[in-house]
């Protein structure tokens, strides 16, 4: 074991004493051991905690040696005659390392301190996101969110076994949705739980309160497990600060601030709450703590589909573990049947032994129970064995198999032997490997994207969605980030991480390992698809948690060393502090014997006026003082990181106030009048709720589908979720085809109004003609006969007078643009910079019912087929007429 507390790969040496009148086998081991293990015997159990280590010798009572046995255990035995030893007693603690009542109050003084600053940092990530309901209202944001909202409506009015079988007729018409089947519960459940919850206490919260404070209450949570991760890794000063950093970091308001009831409002902190208690199985080898592991991935699974980044990272860094070396025979001790050796009638269990079994533990609990809760997720089903996104754990759980049974095999036969053993094992080995091989390219041999999913493949290939899923590729957060975005979302994180990860390598754990696998992941998937920028933050937390407090260690711990040589104005000089003027005890020696002896008499007699002998330095002193820096650079770089975390806080606090605080629904702007406020989507929705029938279907964009269903309570064609890509490419046919032509899909349809967004008058950039050609390109990929370059002037995309016909002609362009020169005369679209090309004309088969107070939402309203409905009234008024008039003739003519 190292200074660190820390496994060393060396095989610890176990010497054998073997008196004939005890007939014991008495183990010594010369390692010391940085956790509690506790080691089973007949006996009382033996508990070595952090500051104790392996007593000399430890008997064992009715066991022979057996080299088998030692092997196995991946020991070497060492048989040498002895004296009997003397009675076994436990270790008794020395005088000088009882800790003393100081340190026992400085501990609890840190303890308490510690829990302090948790409670701190929690109410700080809750309070800083809470800008949205003090400058505007307590309101839902986004789109997403409010189909979470309704669902979470439904459920805590009908219940949960009605929520399981609810099928949604007014979305995604004619088709409809099982909601209890394609949806993630996690968030849902977790605020109805929290609502029930409330209300068994008499608060009467609303449902609509508990969901837009349902991501602030989380994030706090968030914090907190960051701490526990962090923790685990590199200490509790690391933990304190990374989970600071959590509470403040931009890239998580923007998903966490009130109001946003996203399922990554919950995700996030089961994604770390599942990793830490992955490197707290690690650490501790506690099946308790992997059952808890196994838990918290069935919540994260429940919560959200970014359950895969961590069904993949977790099998990836126990494959690196194996791969670099960190892998020995001891692994498989643990794994062996009910982690128990029996031998000679006794029991020895040491599945706790530092490096014995952890990983094969937290493997079989992850993978094994993981997977069987996993599959009982509705939305996720026997996908979690039949796609190939959980393909890398079960690969890697097989391999560490096949490997802990290689080094069984080796500790149990001789060398002859274990070579014809191992030809055997590789060559069953690769026959079974082989058929499942076999097996599983038949699986995925018949789906076209060979078992990944389209957003899988997006991450492995940036270009595959642009190329053959434009619905995804015409996400806004699936696009990939800038490098300003970056700065905006994770600020100086940005500069800490590579000290961070350096950090981490002195020394390298398994913990420190899994971070620094976590960083790496984390920053290729954010740089694929900026939605993934969430993940990254906590990790990016981590690291620089770890580099900060690491860097205030050292520097604080250099001007404690030279504050009492300065203060006592003493002949060490604080250049002398420094690790190139250390110097050994001998010359230091010397160097006082070369003083006068007038000199020193003087120097005595002041000693021992003013303060008692002071001691020799220790060895633990002198090497704490090779790692001092100067006193005045210690001073200069505390100021800068204090002025480097000012700064990231000044950044976090405008983030969260200015940047992602305003709602989606309601939009503000600044000018020299003042604050503007645009409530159109509101004032759209509500006009639809009261001015239309309850069974009327709306066309929309699929953006504004779940706001329609949640708000107006009307039924949508298309809405949010995108699971029907032909349904999509309908409406985007329709939207990109003349009047007619488009009037005829949506009657098809059954629509009676259809929705646009327009912001050409108040310049909202995110409207409907800016996203018209993901419309075409979208339509274009199920009918052909919608082709993108007909709707460009020489690759350029043109609203003015050099657009193409048809894109004047088309349906979005002119519901878009109906009326808008009466606005200012000129028609001048304040988005695109530019006047329309067509300014004037006429709607046929569509009429303006609705358009709001700054012409952002505007809806119309299909005209009826009057032509064909009058022809067929004409035709058959004149059958009748005719029929009536012969019958009146010919009464008359002959009345018989």
């Amino acid at each position: 074991m190292n200074q660190r507390g820390k496994i060393s790969s060396q095989t610890p040496q176990l010497q054998l004493h073997s008196p004939a009148p005890y007939h014991s086998l008495v183990f010594s081991i010369s390692k010391s051991h940085s956790q509690t293990r506790p080691l089973r015997f007949s006996q009382p159990p033996l508990t070595l905690s952090g500051s104790q280590t392996l007593p000399a010798a430890v008997a064992l009572p009715r066991l022979s040696p057996s080299p088998r046995l030692a092997s196995t255990l991946g020991f070497t035995l060492n048989p040498r005659v002895a004296s009997p030893p003397a009675p076994f007693s436990w270790p008794s603690m020395a005088a000088s390392d009882a800790p003393n009542g100081d340190v026992l109050i400085r501990n609890a003084f840190g303890s308490v301190l510690a829990f302090l600053i948790l409670l701190l940092i929690g109410v700080l990530a809750f309070s800083i996101r809470l800008f949205s309901v003090i400058k505007y209202e307590s309101v839902i944001h986004e789109f997403d969110p409010y189909f979470n909202y309704r669902v979470t409506q439904f459920l805590t009015k009908n219940g949960i076994y009605d929520f399981w079988n609810w099928f949604d007729d007014r979305t995604w018409y004619p088709l409809g949705r099982v909601i209890g089947g394609t949806v993630y519960p996690g968030l849902t459940l977790t605020a109805g739980t929290l609502y029930w919850f409330l209300h068994s206490l008499n608060i009467p919260l609303s449902v609509e309160t508990v969901c837009v404070f349902t991501a602030p209450i989380f994030s706090a949570f968030a914090s907190w497990a960051t701490f526990l991760l962090t923790k685990e890794v590199k200490g509790v000063g690391a933990g304190l600060t990374a989970a600071a950093l959590l509470a403040m970091v931009p890239s998580y308001i923007s998903r966490s601030v009130a109001g946003s009831y996203d399922n990554e409002a919950v995700a996030i902190f089961a994604l770390i709450f599942t990793f830490y208690l992955y490197i707290k199985t690690l650490n501790t080898g506690s099946l308790f703590y992997a059952t808890l592991n196994s838990l918290s991935y069935f919540y994260m699974v429940c919560s959200w589909g970014g359950y895969t980044f961590i069904i993949n990272l977790i099998p990836m860094h126990v494959l690196l573990c194996i791969v670099t070396g960190r892998y020995s025979s001891r692994l498989y001790i643990a794994y062996a049947p009910l982690s128990e050796v029996l031998y000679n009638q006794h029991l020895l269990v040491i599945p706790t032994i530092p490096g014995i079994g952890i990983k094969i533990r937290c493997e079989l609990c992850m993978v094994v129970l993981g997977t069987l809760l996993a599959a009982l997720v509705p939305v996720v089903g026997f996908n979690a064995v039949m796609t190939s996104e959980h393909f890398a754990s079960f690969l890697v759980f097989i391999i560490i198999h096949v490997v802990a049974l290689v080094y069984y095999i080796k500790g149990i036969l001789s060398p002859k032997m274990f070579k014809v053993a191992l030809a055997l094992v590789v060559s069953i080995g690769l026959a079974v490997c082989c058929a499942m091989v076999a097996v599983i390219i038949a699986l995925v041999a018949s789906s076209p994207t060979k078992g990944w999913s389209g957003r899988s493949l997006s991450l492995l290939d940036p270009t595959y969605a642009s190329k053959y899923i434009p619905i995804i590729a015409s996400v806004s957060e699936h696009q990939p980030p800038t490098w300003p975005s970056y700065f905006m979302d994770i600020n100086v994180l940005a500069f800490l991480i590579p000290a961070g990860i350096i950090a981490c390598f002195s020394p390298l754990s398994d913990a420190s390992l899994f971070a620094v696998l976590y960083i790496v992941l984390s920053v290729y998937f954010s740089g694929v698809m900026v939605r993934l920028m969430l993940v990254l933050a906590p990790a990016a937390c981590i690291l620089s948690g770890i580099a900060l407090s690491q860097a205030f260690d050292v520097f604080t711990r250099s001007i404690k060393f030279q504050l009492p040589s300065l203060s006592d104005h003493s002949h060490i000089d604080a250049r002398d502090a420094s690790s190139e003027n250390i110097v050994p005890d001998d010359t230091i020696k010397t160097d006082k014997s070369e003083d006068t002896p007038k000199e020193r008499m003087t120097k005595r007699s002041k000693k021992k006026e003013k303060e008692p002998v002071e001691k020799p330095p220790t060895k633990f002193q002198i090497k704490k003082r090779l790692s001092v820096l100067p006193f005045e650079a210690s001073i200069i770089a505390v100021i800068l990181l204090v002025l480097l975390v000012a700064f990231y806080v000044v950044h976090c606090v405008w983030a969260a106030a200015e940047a992602y605080s305003a709602p989606s629904i309601v939009l503000t702007s600044h000018s020299n009048d003042g604050l503007h406020v645009f409530d159109d989507f509101r004032e759209a929705y509500a006009w639809l709720s009261h001015n239309t029938d309850v069974d009327d279907k709306v066309a929309s964009w699929w953006d504004y589908g779940y706001q329609t269903t949640a708000m107006a309570n009307r039924t949508v064609i298309v809405d949010n979720n995108t699971w029907n890509n032909t349904h999509i490419a309908t409406v985007g046919t329709a939207m990109s085809s003349p009047e007619k032509a488009a009037w005829e899909i949506f009657h098809s349809l059954d629509v009676k109004y259809v929705l646009v967004v327009f912001g050409g008058l108040v310049g909202y950039p995110s409207d409907d003609i800016n996203k018209f050609l993901w419309m075409v390109r979208i339509g274009g990929g199920v009918f052909p006969h919608i082709k993108e370059p007909d709707y460009l002037r020489d690759g350029q995309y043109r609203i003015d007078s050099m657009a193409t016909p048809t894109m004047l002609n088309c349906l979005m362009y002119k519901l878009s643009y109906y009326r808008f020169v009466e606005t200012d005369g000129k028609a001048f679209d304040r988005v695109r910079r530019t006047e329309i090309g067509k300014k004037y004309f006429k709607l046929t088969h569509f009429e303006e019912v609705f358009t709001t107070h700054h012409w952002m939402v505007r809806i119309y309203k299909l005209k009826p087929p009057k032509n064909r409905i009058r022809g067929k009234n004409k035709k058959s008024k004149s059958k009748t007429s005719s029929t009536t008039t012969s019958k009146r003739k010919g009464t008359r003519r002959n009345p018989f």
